[in-house]
């Protein structure tokens, strides 16, 4: 809800899917979410009532009753320009996602938040991850880039996610889920990785910077100060 150029961060992003042609949007909500009353208007809205307890990859299946077809599923503490929404849409893959080969650039002079939370990835020579998640362990030079926040489902990839999200849950029956300490703890990388080590090919869209996260105050600053040269469309 912080604005950047006069503008909540959230409707930077739902105007640039609304330029594509995307008009049907559904928002998340737990942590004071009166806050985005005054859009209910404009989205559809899901309630993730344990919030305190769970993560990205639960919260994200409040909304499972949309995630068919195409979609498209994101993170909302990204700002991006609309070239990043259009490379994704030219992906014909099942499973893609949003890497940023260039991420390196992004923690120059970025002290708040740390290289080692960068979630990174590992692509084969075709393009498909191989591996996905913070702390990979890894020299950098072997990263292929950092994931955004963003992914595309299309034909049975919805079907997939949902097929192996349930799979996996019933098998953890709250122990260990991938690198979470438990599944509700999870990221939505870990249910990648998951799908990764299950032979599910998961296609790597990847960009030249376009986009910014926003993590801290530090984060926050620095992404004002992009806006305002127009880093961002």
């Amino acid at each position: 809800m912080l604005e950047i150029g006069g503008k909540p961060l959230i409707k930077h992003q739902t105007d640039i899917l609304l330029s594509l042609g995307i008009k049907e949007i559904h928002v998340i909500k737990g942590y004071k979410q009166e806050a985005l009353d005054i859009f209910k208007s404009d989205f559809n809205y899901y309630f993730n009532e344990n919030y305190q307890n769970n993560n990205i990859l639960e919260s994200l299946f409040y909304a499972e009753p949309k995630i068919n077809g195409q979609v498209i599923i994101l993170y909302s503490d990204i700002i991006f320009n609309i070239k990043v929404v259009e490379k994704l849409l030219e992906s014909k893959e099942e499973i893609s996602i949003v890497a940023d080969v260039d991420w390196q650039e992004n923690y120059i002079g970025r002290r708040d938040h740390p290289i080692a939370e960068a979630e990174s990835v590992i692509c084969d020579s075709k393009g498909y991850v191989q591996k996905i998640g913070k702390t990979l362990g890894v020299d950098k030079d072997l990263i292929s880039g950092e994931f955004i926040g963003m992914l595309m489902l299309r034909g049975n990839g919805a079907n997939t996610l949902k097929r192996f999200y349930h799979k996996s849950r019933k098998k953890c029956q709250g122990g260990p889920f991938q690198k979470a300490a438990t599944f509700s703890k999870a990221y939505i990388t870990d249910m990648i990785q998951e799908l990764v080590d299950c032979s599910v090919k998961v296609n790597c869209v990847k960009i030249h910077n376009g986009w910014k996260e926003i993590d801290t105050i530090e984060d926050f600053k620095n992404a004002v100060v992009l806006h305002k040269n127009m880093k961002f469309g």
